[in-house]
This record gives C-alpha cells, sequence and structure tokens, in this order.
C-alpha cells in the first residue's frame, strides 16, 4: 500500500473567531482556541483520515506545546519523524477567523526554521511511497534544505511528489522563479488563484494552471467557493464546488491537496480526485480547526 510522507510546517494555532470587525486601538471579545496546525501537519493528519498510512517530517520546540503537538499528531494515526529543536520554540500562529469564516494568519516559525538542521529519516521512500511538502517549508532559510534534499531523494527513488505553494505573500518576496526552482519539474503543485497569480502572471485560472502544469507536470488551482482546475499544461478539467458554509477556512486547502492525494493514491482519475479533495476540504471548513475530528 501507498505510504505518504508530508514534510514542513508544525503549527499550534491560537484561533479566535470574532464576531465583527476588529476594535482597532481597543478590545474585540472572541470565542479563543488553541488547534493543531501547520499546513504540512494539517495534510497529513487529513491523509490519515482519508485512509492513507502517512508519515510526519518536522520540527518542533523542547516545550509544552511541542509535547502537545506531537501527542495530537500521535493520536490521530500519524507516524512522526519528528526532531526536537534544542533552542526554538515550538512554531506557533495567531489565526483571526472572520464571521465569513475567512482566516487571517499571524505565524512564528519557530522550531519550523531548524528543520534543516535535523537528518532526514534513512528509507523514507524505500517503500513505495509519496511525498507531499509544504512551500512554507522552501520559504523558509533554515528548513530549505531539508525540503529540497526530500524532493531530490524522492525522484531519485521516482516516489509521485506533491507541492503546496502555501502563500501568496512569502511567494512574492522568495520570487515565483526562483520558488519553482526549487519545486522542479515532474510535480503536482497545488496553489490557490492569488498564489497562482503570482507564479504564472495570470490572473485567470485556467491560463494558470496550464501554465504551471506546462512548468511543474501538473498544477491544480483553487478557486475558493468557486472551482477547481487541473492542468497538465495541454487539458484542462474543472470541477465546481458543493455550496457550503463555512464555518473556518483555516486548512482547507490542506483538507483538500489531501482528498486529491489519497483519491489519486487509491488509482482514481483526475474528475473524482478533485472530487474527493472538494469533499475533504467541506469538512474542513465546516467546523473550527485546520485538523479532522478527532
Amino acid at each position: 500500500m501507498t505510504r505518504a510522507v508530508c514534510l514542513g510546517d508544525l503549527m499550534m494555532d491560537v484561533l479566535a473567531r470574532l464576531p465583527g470587525p476588529l476594535a482597532h486601538g481597543s478590545d474585540t471579545p472572541a470565542a479563543v482556541g488553541i488547534y493543531g496546525g501547520g499546513s504540512a501537519a494539517n495534510t497529513a493528519a487529513w491523509l490519515v483520515h482519508a485512509g492513507l498510512p502517512t508519515t510526519f517530517v518536522g520540527r518542533v520546540g523542547d516545550d509544552a506545546l511541542g509535547r502537545r503537538a506531537l501527542e495530537d499528531l500521535a493520536a490521530a494515526g500519524i507516524d512522526l519523524a519528528v526532531s526536537i529543536d534544542p533552542v526554538r520554540p515550538t512554531g506557533t500562529c495567531i489565526v483571526l477567523v472572520d464571521v465569513d469564516g475567512e482566516r487571517t494568519m499571524v505565524p512564528s516559525a519557530g522550531a519550523n526554521a531548524g528543520l534543516g538542521e535535523a537528518e532526514l529519516p534513512a528509507g523514507l521512500f524505500a517503500a513505495p511511497s509519496l511525498l507531499h511538502v509544504s512551500g512554507y517549508a522552501l520559504f523558509t532559510p533554515g528548513s530549505r534544505s531539508a525540503a529540497v534534499d526530500a524532493l531530490a531523494r524522492a525522484r531519485a527513488a521516482g516516489c509521485p511528489i506533491s507541492v503546496d505553494t502555501a502563500s501568496a505573500a512569502p511567494l512574492t518576496e522568495v520570487g515565483p522563479e526562483q520558488f519553482l526552482l526549487w519545486v522542479g519539474s515532474g510535480v503536482l503543485l497545488f496553489a490557490n488563484l492569488d498564489e497562482a497569480r503570482v507564479l504564472s502572471g495570470s490572473s485567470a485560472a485556467r491560463p494558470a494552471a496550464r501554465s504551471l502544469g506546462r512548468r511543474c507536470g501538473e498544477a491544480i488551482v483553487k478557486c475558493g467557493a468557486d472551482e477547481a482546475v487541473w492542468s497538465d499544461g495541454t487539458e484542462v478539467v474543472e470541477v465546481p464546488v458543493a455550496d457550503v458554509v463555512s464555518v473556518d477556512s483555516t486548512g482547507a486547502g490542506d483538507a483538500f491537496a489531501a482528498g486529491v492525494l489519497a483519491a489519486r493514491a487509491a488509482g482514481t482519475d483526475v474528475t473524482a480526485s478533485l472530487r474527493a479533495g472538494h469533499a475533504l476540504a467541506a469538512r474542513a471548513i465546516s467546523r473550527l480547526g485546520a485538523r479532522p475530528p478527532g
């Protein structure tokens, strides 16, 4: 059976569901909770939820949040290849969720920035495996070497590879050409429309997906509540999203990627894989937090 390997960020999210606009310079009372987060860790949790054995490769601090983060992942059934950072704290993210379910994040990478200081486990790609890398691991200099090494090892082993482009602002900062050079070819690229615009220069999903698919191998452009568009640079497939009330959009893209990857591992076609991605994303946005129900 195929095994997934997810490499990248592990965070603890301090999530506030806002009742309305922030009262700048004053107080905005809101329901606040602590949830597991980090794009790569979230995808790992949703992959296990979808029935695919998964190993998560990441880094936490030697602190209470780190211990909780590892306990949460182990309880979800994820195999852990996680190193402990003796200096940096566990990554933390402030997540503000508005009344429409849209989230705004204020992350502190913490121990994630030291992932490159740890050796990748031997035999990580020995069995039939697929590799999924969070773009956050490529953005951060201290974790980039681990991500690049994993991509090289997976290619050498003939493993399917996917990369999530993660966030438009850091993509803009590192530059689209540099990011695509890190990613390389023969890859399934996941991007939302804002990220696809940064990488392709196109403001429309179909030409952006075609451009990125031609460059990377395959690309899926997620258009929020509208559709997802897949392309291999020539063919284009669109699958619309069913109407779902959004409670919290945190982790929706991570769940979508997991649904697509698990379906592809089971041998489904592009259309069915996109539908599977939409189904998991719908589950993610219908509840608070970025992970599946425990």
